[in-house]
């Protein structure tokens, strides 16, 4: 249940109770895709990292170890050893995104596996099906995630595709809830809105949705390929017809500044590879904006990542060092980095809500948003 707590414009600061734990909004979910953060970095490093969110994929995880794997190891709470929510994403947009062949029906779609080229089939039932065997908190809608630019009118008849498909999951979900050997028989569903950058097709769409009286509602379909302005035009158009009394999660964004105007424009939840990609790669989140640690400056700098940072990396560890373990192709350089970026973000989040609790998040949103992203 998602209580609004108090508004700021259109921001929102709210608490979204589920069965594993309730929610602190706005707040970033954290991807560990196949039930790990990449860069070595476990769930029981996420507790001291201040995440609140685990997500995880369903399309990777049907592949391996496969879903009926995790369900017979108890589902991804025990599995993983995550104790709060989790949420898996339906599949639907690796189908998309990763599939060189796919075949889309009214029944779903069948496709080859990006592992091994072996054909599979998902729908809605499928998908379902496969989320309530790994007994995530919190289950995504399987929908088509269209690539922009986008044609007006195959957009149409997707997102109509996807509101079928959308009633079809909530059947399923209801049928799986109320079999004695599910996992987690409170099992919630979000749906997604589409649309593409088409105003009329995203108002209608979600009008369509918003009458199935789901759990939450989330924009699907941006940050793959339009730019930040239309993301945020769309935004625009569409958050005075999503529920004022449900989770509203912008799937899949993204950059500290997209969340600073996601969430003034009234978006509580948010996910991203994004930090801990960048990590990976040597680039780094601050309170200055972005760093690369990679740089030949660094060699001889024996101050933290970030100076105005508390995260276990910066209590302990100079940017000198870092640089080295990089340059030396030592795993440890990426792990450290990831612990750094994920702490980053989710301290942003708390900052933010910080801000919405004492009225000063105009204040906040107008400093920081030509800052995170500036490039040092």
């Amino acid at each position: 249940m998602y209580t609004l707590l108090k508004q700021a414009g259109r921001a929102r600061r709210g608490t979204f109770a589920t069965p594993h734990g309730t929610i602190s909004t706005p707040a970033f979910m954290n991807v560990a895709t196949c039930g790990a953060i990449k860069g070595a970095v476990s769930a029981l490093d996420l507790k001291d990292l201040r995440c609140q969110v685990q997500l995880c994929n369903t399309y990777h995880l049907h592949l391996r170890p496969g879903d009926e794997t995790v369900r017979q190891l108890g589902g991804l709470h025990r599995f993983t050893r995550w104790e709060g929510p989790i949420l898996t994403d339906s599949g639907g947009f690796q189908v998309f995104s990763l599939a060189k062949l796919r075949n889309i029906k009214e029944e779903g779609v069948t496709f080859a596996s990006h592992i091994d080229g072996h054909r599979i089939f998902m729908g809605p039932e499928e998908s379902m099906t496969i989320q309530s065997n790994l007994g995530s908190t919190i289950a995504m809608a399987f929908d088509e995630c269209i690539e922009n630019p986008a044609e007006y009118h195959y957009t149409k008849h997707s997102c109509d595709r996807t509101y079928r498909w959308l009633c079809r999951c909530k059947d399923k979900m209801t049928e799986l809830n109320g079999q004695e050997t599910t996992i987690n028989p409170h099992q919630m569903l979000f749906g997604i809105n589409q649309g593409a950058t088409f105003d009329d097709l995203r108002i209608e769409h979600m009008e369509r949705i918003r009458e199935l009286d789901l759990d939450g509602y989330a924009v699907g379909g941006l940050a793959v390929g339009e730019t930040a302005e239309e993301m945020y035009h769309i935004l625009d158009v569409v958050e005075e017809y999503m529920p004022q009394d449900k989770p509203r999660y912008l799937m899949g964004v993204g950059t500290p500044v997209n969340i600073l105007e996601a969430v003034y424009r009234g978006i509580d939840l948010f996910d991203c590879v994004m930090p801990t990609r960048n990590a990976r790669h040597a680039n780094v989140f601050t309170w200055s904006g972005r760093r690369n640690m990679m740089n030949e400056k660094y060699t001889l700098d024996e101050r933290p990542i970030d100076e105005e940072c508390d995260c276990p990396v910066c209590r302990n560890f100079t940017r000198a060092y870092i640089r080295h373990l990089f340059k030396s192709g030592e795993m440890l350089a990426m792990r450290l980095c990831v612990m750094h970026n994920v702490w980053f973000y989710n301290t942003l989040l708390i900052k933010i809500r910080e801000a919405l609790d004492s009225d000063t998040y105009e204040t906040f949103y107008r400093h920081y948003r030509d800052i995170l992203d500036k490039r040092i």
